[in-house]
């Protein structure tokens, strides 16, 4: 038996909460090592007496990657306490005991031993990971506000060009606003999507704004305050929750703190709000957005970005202000939170503390590219924007750079790095403003667009739409990923639109299972046959694909509820290159 592989930490993903005093457990151990595990478990107190630790309960093996199995269990105890060891056996016939001081013989004296158990003291609720349930069943929408449509030209800033005139520019302006976006809310109750994700609208220079000025004030060009709470209201009355994109990691040099800074140096009385090595503070532009031999901290090397010092009381008060005025005053209901892994972890549990004090199953979103468990184990972020998660599934399906094994390798591990209801809440996305457009990465291949959607769409966590891949817009990179969104319905996809709307349809129709649902990997085959089943309480359904170059022949007692290049006959399926089938 592999014993350096046998893995489990306490009061982590390997042990928590999962709902009100039921607890879920796992164990890893090397992949193919293990024939079972039991676990050994009881209140810490009954240990001798009531002798539980003769009767282990056995695991499940769940979850494999190319180096682990994953084995889980759910379990209650009546005194909301637990002490816990396991009880392993391998393949080679030898069997283990695993607790809180490691690997030993499995004998009497060592699993009589109270010492030896892992615990969980107390189930304190206050200290369970509690994801809101409203996230569970939200499908979001994107929205890059100068983009999206024009519904005030009063407001339009200087030379701003016809809409969707050119293929956008970083320093172009098309005159999107807020009363674009309210004027345009029915595309979206139609499309049957229930949250939008805005891309930063507060005062800011720049078309993106993440360089913000004032953050308690809406960008002129976007309109003005009234125009927001308007636009609020108007989501909320049709069932729309509303997520604001906040940039506490830096500001923009055209603040009124950092031109202080500018102009005072280090007697400036914003001096020390910011992360300044030497004054005063100066660069070397050497192009757009980047620059050498930087004073101070920014940003990536953007000169334009001063990073700010969150540490500093003054400017976590002012932030933390901030952060509660737009819930208090306008009632949005989650905050996403840009470069959020640059910020200090202590900030941001004073960012959720402060959040939740005001607003009950309030989602907070960071904005992180990598494994992400120093965040999420309650106390800061809801979740992460999954791009680990989905970049497996674009490096399988579209790139064709992994075999298919690796990419449910990584989604396996992926599932296995946070709680369980951390992952039924995390942001899928498949292209943003940050990243080339998913049609334009599929090579404008549409059918693939649809199966690596419906893939997705499969999975746990909340998928989010970018505004106008409904209809078919393309792009590569920024600038071009950020094209105006096309409302001339004769240059739309409307077929794309029909099979986005059956998609989400499918997702809401679904979502207890599709949220909470064991994943089971019915099929991976080198061919390209791929079968994942989710099932919850006696529902379950899947998705059969074919990402292989021949047509693919599968039997299904289920109902096929959305497919594309599937043809069926008598329950046999015959699935073509690129197409996939739904069934419940």
């Amino acid at each position: 038996m592999n014993t350096p592989a046998i893995y489990h930490r306490p009061d982590s993903e390997f042990a928590y909460l999962y709902k009100d005093n039921l607890m879920h457990i796992r164990l890893r151990t090397a992949r193919g090592d293990v024939k079972e595990v039991g676990l050994l478990h009881g209140d810490p107190y009954t240990l001798d007496t009531d002798h539980w630790q003769d009767q282990p309960t056995p695991m499940k093996r769940y979850l494999t990657t190319d180096l682990y199995d994953f084995w889980t269990i759910e379990v209650t105890e009546p005194f909301k306490r637990i002490s816990y060891a396991f009880k392993v056996t391998g393949n080679d016939g030898i069997t283990i005991f695993y607790g809180d001081h490691g690997v030993f013989s499995f004998e009497k004296s060592v699993y009589d031993s109270p010492d030896n158990y892992f615990r969980l003291p107390y189930f304190h609720e206050v200290d369970r990971f509690k994801a809101p349930e409203w996230v569970k069943k939200t499908v979001w929408y994107q929205i890059f506000p100068e983009r999206f449509a024009n519904g005030d030209k009063s407001n339009d800033p200087e030379n701003t060009l016809p809409w969707g005139s050119k293929t956008p520019s970083a320093t172009d302006f098309f005159g999107g606003d807020l009363q674009g976006v309210i004027d345009h809310l029915d595309h979206l109750t139609d499309l049957g999507v229930n949250g939008i994700y805005f891309c930063p609208i507060f005062k800011a220079k720049s078309n993106h704004k993440y360089d913000t000025i004032d953050y308690m004030e809406i960008d002129p060009a976007f309109g003005d305050k009234a125009t927001f709470k308007k636009l609020v209201q108007e989501c909320h009355k049709r069932g729309i929750k509303v997520m604001l994109d906040a940039v506490f990691n830096h500001m923009g040099d055209n603040s009124s703190q950092w031109l202080d800074v500018v102009k005072n140096g280090k007697d400036s009385k914003y001096a020390n709000w910011f992360h300044i090595n030497k004054f005063p503070v100066s660069y070397k532009d050497v192009g757009f957005e980047q620059a050498k031999n930087i004073s101070y901290d920014t940003f990536a090397f953007t000169p334009h970005m001063p990073k700010l010092n969150t540490a500093n009381p003054e400017v976590k008060e002012h932030l933390l202000k901030i952060a509660k005025y737009w819930i208090e005053e306008f009632d949005i209901d989650a905050w996403r939170l840009d470069v959020a892994n640059e910020v200090d972890h202590e900030f941001w549990r004073d960012f959720r503390r402060t959040c939740d004090s005001v607003k009950k199953d309030f989602y907070i979103l960071g904005e992180v590219w990598h494994s992400s468990q120093g965040w999420l184990q309650g106390d800061q972020f809801s979740a992460v924007m999954n791009y680990a998660y989905t970049d497996s599934i674009s490096k399988y399906l579209i790139k064709k750079q992994i075999p298919i094994e690796k990419m449910v390798s990584d989604i396996n591990d992926q599932l296995m790095l946070y709680r369980d209801q951390t992952d039924q809440i995390q942001f899928n996305v498949l292209d943003s403003h940050d990243t080339a457009r998913l049609l334009t990465e599929t090579n404008d291949d549409k059918d693939l667009m649809k199966q690596v959607l419906a893939f997705t769409y499969l999975q746990p966590g909340v998928p989010c739409i970018y505004y106008g891949d409904e209809v078919g817009m393309d792009g590569g990179n920024d600038p071009e990923c950020r094209k105006c969104m096309v409302w001339d319905k004769s240059q739309q996809d409307l077929n794309l639109y029909d099979f986005f709307k059956h998609l989400i349809a499918f997702r809401k129709d679904n979502q207890k299972v599709l949220s909470e649902g064991e994943m089971v990997w019915e099929k991976i085959c080198d061919d390209g046959l791929l079968i994942l089943s989710r099932k919850l309480n006696g529902t379950e359904v899947k998705v059969i694909l074919n990402a292989g170059d021949a047509p693919k022949q599968v039997t299904t007692s289920q109902s096929v509820v959305l497919s594309n290049l599937v043809t069926e006959n008598n329950h046999e399926l015959t699935v073509d290159p690129k197409g996939f089938a739904l069934v419940k």
